[in-house]
């Protein structure tokens, strides 16, 4: 059994995280389901310690913290539209009240769990509650009000020299890449679908980074369709060229759900098994290692998939048979773990992918 695990667990931020309406009740789905399989005892709890104004500002801009301060009790938010319009704030990230607190508790919980590696009070921390990875400084952007990724990494820097970010969501992590985009000291690396029109629509093959972070930003460009084996295979070929070229200090990996089948966003055949593999991989390089949630809007499908890497981290095997706990119902009706494969057509060819990886390999050449 791996020893030394964080959990981050805490009322106030699953509460809050409920605000956002397409992923309501997702944080207490994914709790109690880790509470109901017994992993609790297997892992250090840690509550949230919410975010200061200057840590949000070691990313954001002054001016976009202080619209999140200044916007905190505000009720009618017709009001200053065009100022809610100038830092992202409407249609896929609606104004809500206490929407600063929001923010540092978010922000707070990825700063917690990544304290705690530094700190060395655990080798694997987890926060299923972060993981907003398209906020960008002075802007939010699709439901991610706070970059906590980038606040994040920024701690863990304070004593881990190199930090490689993964991105497993199904959608660019392009607001972590373009934080880290002309830095040396932070690889980013993210498995996405860039299909025509897909959200955010960036992340292809050749946007590497900048200046002295050039070839530093690596992007996996996917179609509809890919399947786990296909998934499988990827991740462990890139990740091998890019463990052989960045000797990483610390790990960040953003798990988003919404990768898998059947989730209403996402376009890939993907079961949690996939994710397993990856994760299990990087578990294997025994580094500090932050594990982070993200998309996932199938709520019961990322709750099981939550938990699934949880036990896996903490080396427990799952019944396939879903315990009983508050929110047992929703799991019906065949109440079990598992995810079945999903049909979708596969726009995946295996030599598109194999070009894909010797296209990485010949970038990251250029940083030997």
């Amino acid at each position: 059994m791996l020893s030394h695990v964080a959990y981050i667990e805490d009322d106030s931020l699953t509460a809050i995280c409920s605000n956002i309406p397409n992923v309501k009740d997702r944080g207490k789905l994914v709790h109690r389901l880790v509470e109901a399989y017994g992993l609790f005892k297997f892992m250090k709890i840690f509550p949230v310690i919410p975010a200061s104004r200057d840590d949000l500002v070691s990313f954001h801009s002054q001016s976009y913290v202080d619209f999140l301060f200044e916007a905190n009790e505000w009720s009618d938010f017709e009001q200053r539209e065009d100022d809610q319009l100038e830092y992202g704030l409407g249609y896929d990230c609606p104004l809500f009240k206490n929407i600063y607190e929001f923010a540092s508790l978010v922000a707070g919980g990825s700063l917690t769990a990544a304290k705690v590696l530094v700190d060395g009070d655990a080798q694997v921390a987890i926060n299923w509650c972060g993981g907003w990875h398209h906020a960008q400084r002075d802007e939010a952007k699709g439901f991610c009000y706070v970059n906590d990724i980038v606040i994040a990494i920024h701690k863990l820097r304070e004593r881990f020299d190199r930090v490689l970010y993964i991105d497993l969501d199904a959608h660019h992590g392009d607001g972590v890449e373009n934080a880290f985009s002309f830095s040396p000291k932070v690889m980013t690396v993210s498995f996405h679908n860039y299909d025509l029109g897909f959200f955010p629509c960036s992340g292809a093959i050749n946007e590497v980074g900048f200046g002295a972070g050039k070839y530093y930003s690596v992007n996996v460009p996917l179609k509809d369709g890919v399947t786990d084996e296909q998934y499988s295979w990827l991740f462990t070929g890139v990740m091998d060229l890019v463990k052989t070229v960045f000797r990483s200090d610390a790990i960040v990996v953003q798990c988003g759900a919404d990768c898998l089948t059947g989730d209403p966003v996402g376009t890939f055949n993907l079961t949690p098994h996939s994710l397993g593999v990856c994760v299990q991989k990087v578990l294997s390089w025994q580094q500090p290692t932050l594990f982070l949630g993200g998309g996932g809007y199938n709520i019961t499908n990322t709750a099981k998939c939550w938990t699934f890497l949880t036990s896996l981290m903490v080396g427990q095997n799952l019944s396939s048979d879903i315990p009983d706990h508050p929110y047992f119902l929703r799991y019906g009706p065949d109440f079990d773990i598992e995810i079945s494969v999903g049909l979708r057509k596969n726009n995946n060819i295996p030599s598109d992918l194999k070009k894909i990886v010797d296209m990485i390999s010949t970038n990251l050449s250029q940083i030997l």
